[in-house]
């Protein structure tokens, strides 16, 4: 039993909890009055179902939870935040757990898995769809109504996850990012207020949802577009890949490919390399592969006619063709299962002959054995590059290529698999644009500089200052992060400004008083020229005052600025 099931209106609720070898306890009232406790369940270390709570898909990443709060509506989620942020507690929020890669140690876990709202608007073209949903649910209701929503390759991901990190669609070069089509959110803020954001409602904080994960809040709800797709054509192309000239030839062919397809084909390749182990299918045990996978929104003849190219190079299998759109995630086969596995996401330029020599070494026989990659590599370009009608924080910032890199890490074999991942995209590093999509940051990239990555440089600057706006004490930091802008940062210098900034600031001193003593001074001078130009004006003054910056030295190694007139 839970201490939820026998908590009293105006009891007190006590947690303890163990994390980092220390042993700290919290108590606060939970409601916001002091008056109910939740309609959901309020789960603490060693109770009955907390560690099934807070485990996530990615089974490589353990969470330590505070306590973890299982959501049955809006206002629990609500509660749990301003419970949160009472204790001091940061928030980590979690649905099917395909997007907590961060480890919540020391957190309030709210798990909205049980938000499961879900209404289709047949005439509209939209859905209403409550944060504990995955994509398989939605498809399902969709479909009866000719409809289809853009989802990615697993109907096993929750949808909030998905579109708040973007959303890559499968058929992401003929819709473009799935944020593009979200027409509002309900999202729980670090106040603890329930909001509904749009264009038109706090349109700032629906822009950062969209692409800034759960740095803003928790995301309740959403209302969709729906496109009316009842069929695509597309499939799996596998082609034998032990030969590495042979498996060459087939990637590059591929690439050339790729270059002649419009906007309503897309596609991936992924080059396989399985071990020889008896829990695999026989066809696969030991062997390596280059596989295709083809999504096309058109009519189907015309798909068949754009992939008989591929067809050409002689496929060892080939599951292409017509299908409902309820079955466009099987072609891609994702687990339905919890992994083991250490993950990777980069944005790459266009690839050569030597960017194809490199990659199919990987998968070489001859290769010294584990852990064996997976690498695959999503074509992108066609509505990807065009301004979307509801402009977010997402961008594949001109990449040709997205690669995605899962390494095998079983139990013991962590560090091998991170260590074989440092060394394929370090051999592809040439072709790296140093650019990432957030809803492919993993566990290895909670560093600031690689959460930053992610987004365009105005884009990320404009999510800091967001941040600091909605969030300014970092209550969601369970995530990649993006800080709030300090002050300072957020200070609007014109060209000119920055210019003179940096001649009043000290650039052989770590000193940071005397930085600060700089942006002080330059205030100032700005401040004087305000006021000059307001006499001026008035027909007060007859000349500028004298603005020159002169030097008070002070010990070696320190300096002031000053402004004299």
């Amino acid at each position: 039993m839970s201490k939820a099931d026998d908590q009293t209106p105006t009891e007190v609720w006590t947690g303890l909890a163990r994390h980092d070898d220390q042993t700290d306890s919290f108590t606060v009232s939970f409601a916001p009055d002091g008056s109910a406790p939740i309609r959901g369940r309020m789960l603490y270390p060693g109770d009955e179902g907390f560690e099934e709570a807070c485990s996530g898909w990615l089974l490589t990443v353990e969470h330590r939870p505070a306590a973890v709060v299982v959501a049955a509506d809006a206002d629990d989620v609500a509660a749990a935040v301003r419970f949160a942020a009472t204790a001091g507690r940061p928030v980590a929020v979690q649905s099917t757990g395909h997007g907590k890669s961060v480890p919540a140690d020391g957190a309030v876990f709210i798990a909205t898995g049980e938000l499961r709202e879900l209404s289709v608007d047949p005439r509209a073209g939209t859905a209403r769809i409550g944060a504990g949903l995955r994509w398989g649910d939605v498809l399902t209701a969709a479909a009866e109504h000719g409809l289809a929503p853009l989802c990615g390759s697993s109907g096993q991901v929750g949808v909030m996850g998905y579109l708040t990190g973007g959303g890559l669609p499968l058929a992401c070069r003929t819709y473009g990012f799935a944020a593009d089509h979200v027409r509002s959110l309900d999202i729980v803020t670090a106040d603890g207020l329930l909001r509904t954001v749009s264009p038109t409602r706090e349109p700032d904080l629906f822009w950062a949802a969209r692409g800034g994960k759960s740095n803003f809040g928790v995301v309740v709800a959403a209302e969709i577009e729906l496109l009316p797709l009842r069929t695509v054509y597309g499939g799996e192309l596998y082609y034998p890949g032990e030969d590495p000239r042979h498996a060459a030839h087939v990637l590059g062919s591929y690439l050339a490919w790729v270059k002649e397809q419009p906007d309503e084909m897309s596609s991936s390749v992924t080059l396989l390399r399985f071990p020889d182990a008896p829990q695999l299918p026989e066809e696969f045990r030991g062997r390596s592969f280059v596989q295709f996978r083809v999504v096309y929104t058109g009519d189907g003849e015309q798909g068949a006619r754009l992939v008989e190219p591929l067809r050409a190079l002689g496929p060892e299998k080939d599951t292409c063709g017509a299908r409902p759109y309820t079955q466009i995630t099987e072609i891609y086969q994702d687990p339905k299962h919890p992994v083991m596995a250490h993950l990777r996401g980069a944005l790459l330029n266009e690839l050569d002959d030597e960017a194809v020599e490199e990659l199919v070494s990987f998968i070489d026989p001859s290769a010294p054995g584990g852990p064996f990659p997976g690498i695959e590599l999503r074509h992108l370009g066609g509505a990807l590059n065009r301004p979307p009608g509801r402009p977010h924080a997402v961008s594949t910032q001109g990449a040709a290529f997205h690669l995605w890199l899962r390494m095998p890490a079983p139990a013991g074999q962590a560090d091998a698999a991170r260590k074989a991942a440092d060394e394929v995209l370090g051999r592809l590093r040439r072709w790296d644009t140093g650019a990432m999509l957030p809803g492919f940051l993993f566990d290895h990239d909670s560093a600031p500089e690689r959460v930053r990555r992610a987004y365009t440089e105005a884009d990320y600057r404009r999510l800091a200052a967001l941040k600091a706006k909605y969030d300014p004490n970092q209550l969601f930091r369970i995530n990649h992060n993006i800080p709030p802008v300090s002050p300072a940062d957020r200070r609007p210098w014109g060209a000119a400004g920055q210019r003179l900034r940096a001649r009043v600031t000290p650039s052989r001193t770590g000193n940071i008083t005397d930085s600060t003593r700089g942006s002080v001074a330059m205030r100032s001078f700005r401040a004087r020229i305000a006021r000059w130009r307001s006499s001026w004006k008035a027909g007060s003054m007859t000349r500028p005052p004298r603005n020159t910056l002169s030097r008070t030295t002070r010990p070696p190694g320190r300096s002031r600025w000053t402004i004299s007139s």
